[in-house]
């Protein structure tokens, strides 16, 4: 979410906010998403695209909202009261973030998507203003699903925060809008989870339409372990890190793939890239060892405190710079500091 927000605020400096088509999000990226989209109308752009409201709009309700821990708690309330932890992060990000606004309250443009996975149909389910849609369920036009809901599906990382349970009638689908699932249990009870375990640098549904697409990957990378723990608990929870970071190398060979050949534009910068690869003389100094250690912060909705945000942010900042500048338009100029 941190990193995510630095990549945002240079490409606000940029002015590239109102260029945008869509957004598209999983995970830690959904909760930035959406609270930029239900800040969208509040930025007040600039005849230049800068959002002159951003850090009010923005940054202040991420950082507030980063130095709260929110799983820890979710988890031991929903082991142990008649409330789900799915239920329990719903109302964090409900208290700390987006009150009760729906998907109704996300600007028309650019679309904002936000994705979880469908642990039924084992295909990516779209929240977004226009739909909630699984390809093989159906369709539900212009949903009225809370921005915290959808939220907490795409951010609940199994085994701990997952699954989230939604109950939908049938007539709420639009007929014949899936392939070959749209039918009871699967239309009237959806189990979600995070988006990532689908697809987890958020790129299917702009793929699909956009030509040039960038691409920040704040994903986590799942360490070496000589000795893995063999309880079925850490067992499963490591297992799940491994799989995560299998489809995270393959989708990223993607990405850079198509750009190398040509089929798509646009640039790819991660947590855990090397600042120094993007060959610009001029990029802001950020030497390997400092990122790859901010980059080690556990991805969990745990409190970060202050000069820890401050770093991440810098660093999705400063690698988003070096990406945009070297693969995107060499014309951008370099900033002049990092914003903290």
């Amino acid at each position: 979410m941190l990193f995510h927000l630095g990549a945002i605020w240079r490409l606000n400096e940029l002015g590239q906010l109102p260029r945008l088509d869509r957004v598209s999000s999983v995970s830690g990226g959904s909760i930035l998403a959406a609270v930029l989209g239900l800040a969208w109308p509040e930025l007040d752009f600039d005849p230049s695209g800068v959002g002159r409201a951003f850090e009010p709009a923005v940054v202040n309700p991420v950082r507030k909202f980063a130095g709260q821990t929110i799983d820890s708690s979710s988890i031991l309330r929903g082991l142990f009261t008649p409330a789900s932890i799915s239920g329990r992060v719903t109302a964090a990000f409900r208290k700390g973030l987006y009150g009760s606004k729906t998907l109704q309250d996300l600007p028309e443009r650019p679309r904002f998507i936000i994705n979880a996975t469908n642990v039924q149909s084992r295909a990516l389910w779209c929240f977004s203003r226009e739909y909630a849609w699984d390809y093989r369920v159906g369709k539900v036009n212009h949903p009225k699903i809370e921005l915290a809901v959808a939220v907490a599906a795409s951010s609940a990382f199994p085994p701990f925060l997952s699954p989230m349970k939604l109950k939908f009638a049938e007539s709420e689908y639009t007929p014949n809008t899936g392939a070959d699932l749209q039918r009871a249990p699967y239309t009237t009870e959806v189990f979600l989870t995070d988006g990532g375990v689908y697809d987890n640098l958020g790129l299917e549904t702009a793929w699909k339409q956009c030509r040039t697409v960038l691409v920040s990957d704040g994903g986590g990378l799942t360490a070496d372990e000589a000795q893995p723990a063999s309880d079925w608990v850490r067992h499963a929870s490591r297992i799940v890190n491994l799989l995560d970071n299998q489809v995270r190398s393959l989708r990223k060979r993607q990405v850079v793939g198509s750009f190398q050949s040509g089929a798509r534009l646009g640039a790819y910068w991660g947590v855990r890239s090397d600042i120094a690869n993007y060959g610009l003389a001029d990029a802001l100094p950020f030497p390997h060892h400092d990122s790859l250690e901010l980059a080690g912060t556990p991805t969990r909705l745990a409190a970060i405190g202050a000069d820890r945000q401050q770093g991440i942010i810098n660093w999705g900042y400063a690698v988003c710079d070096a990406a945009l500048r070297a693969h995107v338009d060499r014309s951008f100029p370099r900033p002049s500091k990092l914003p903290y």
